[in-house]
């Protein structure tokens, strides 16, 4: 079976299943569809540029990961960020699309033909629906896969204690469970995986600091060897306490990685996994219990978010006649920004014990669910 043939038997698949719908819906969902994905492209590198990008350029610089690691770690975690931007591209999609035919007067010609906004939007809250499910099975089956990986990569990558090949004057610094300076490292050069000119800062003693000189030096699993040093222990008041010079010494201290990297993080779980996890490990996770229930239902909760933007989204592109800009763009940011203010509050008064883990959840959905209810009903059937 040649590819010519299967292209054939696809763009006729394609014919029978747009066939079931409407003119009026193909016409509709094809605008959608336009800017649909164009904000799935634009919100992914928003969110990736803003938070992920940033972690993993630390994690290059401090830790000295790969490239080509962390180019593996970023394709592992586009699809977290994916689920976060789908809700956002069909609110963007929608307002858009209606406030644009609106502006160009074919909505008013639709409605003064007897097609009611209801219907009109009918198409639209269908898509939202089908993006909702796609987010839920997506969030359950392909994210807590991909975040794991990203996960362990990111822990075999520090355990190496990678540093920068062919780099020149360079640092990069250890810090302790508390976020305080363990150990700072200067190095010349790095060639053919070994340093030169390595100058070490060791706080890791509470009474002394110690200074290490080194020619040249390698990483080993578990310790680190350098050639021709000299060990300088210093106490905190800046006297020499002791000074060596060493052919060569093996220093047991690699890039000590927080415990905090082996916790299980509800990214990483589905919903049933999740449940599971906390009931059974509820004393080990006693003071995150409430995050990770919070994290539990909004996995629930942010799918439908969907269907909630475009209710809210749809009476409010709906602009009046005298009004000939599109503030489809304007209202998505607004929207989009309002909710992730309600949902940082109510995941804070969740966190925090003041509500109940659903409740934090659900929250900003159940606000917003709210008055667009009340705007749809006034556009759609007032005006009608």
């Amino acid at each position: 079976m040649n590819v010519g043939y299967l292209q054939i038997l696809y763009k006729k698949f394609l014919n029978r299943l747009l066939s079931r719908f409407s003119i009026l819906d193909r016409y509709i969902m094809s605008q959608v569809l336009e800017v649909f994905f164009l904000g799935v492209v634009v919100f992914t590198s928003i969110i990736f540029a803003s938070d992920t990008f940033i972690t993993l350029v630390k994690q290059i610089t401090n830790y000295g990961i790969p490239f080509n690691v962390a180019l593996m770690m970023i394709l592992l975690n586009l699809p977290s960020i994916i689920v976060m931007s789908i809700p956002m591209s069909v609110l963007l999609s929608v307002v858009m699309t209606l406030n644009k035919l609106c502006l160009s007067s074919e909505l008013t010609v639709l409605r003064a033909l007897g097609v009611g906004l209801d219907r009109i939007s009918k198409p639209i809250f269908v898509f939202a629906l089908l993006m909702s499910l796609l987010v839920f099975v997506v969030n359950e089956t392909i994210v807590p896969v991909t975040t794991s990986q990203s996960k362990a990569l990111a822990i075999w990558s520090l355990g190496q204690k990678n540093v920068p090949e062919g780099k020149q004057n360079f640092s990069f610094k250890v810090k302790g469970p508390d976020e305080s300076l363990k150990r700072l490292f200067y190095v010349r050069s790095c060639e053919n995986k070994t340093l030169n000119n390595v100058t070490i800062l060791d706080l890791s003693n509470k009474d002394t600091i110690q200074i290490i000189q080194a020619d040249t030096g390698k990483t080993q699993d578990s310790s680190w060897v350098f050639n021709d040093a000299s060990v300088y222990t210093i106490s905190l008041v800046g006297k020499i306490l002791n000074t060596s010079w060493l052919g060569s010494t093996t220093a047991d201290f690699g890039i000590t990685l927080d415990e905090k990297i082996f916790e299980l993080k509800p990214e990483e779980c589905s919903f049933k996994s999740l449940t599971k996890y906390i009931k059974t490990n509820n004393s080990k996770i006693m003071k995150n219990k409430l995050e990770y229930e919070v994290m539990l239902y909004d996995k629930v909760a942010l799918p439908i978010t969907t269907i909630v933007f475009v209710l809210l989204g749809v009476p409010l592109s709906i602009t009046p006649p005298r009004v000939r800009y599109n503030r489809g763009f304007l209202f998505s940011i607004l929207i989009i920004f309002v909710f992730y203010i309600l949902r940082a509050f109510s995941f804070s008064l969740g966190e925090a014990g003041q509500i109940t883990p659903i409740l934090a959840a659900w929250l900003p959905n159940i606000i917003l669910i709210t008055l667009g209810s009340v705007l749809y009903y006034k556009k759609v059937y007032m005006i009608n």
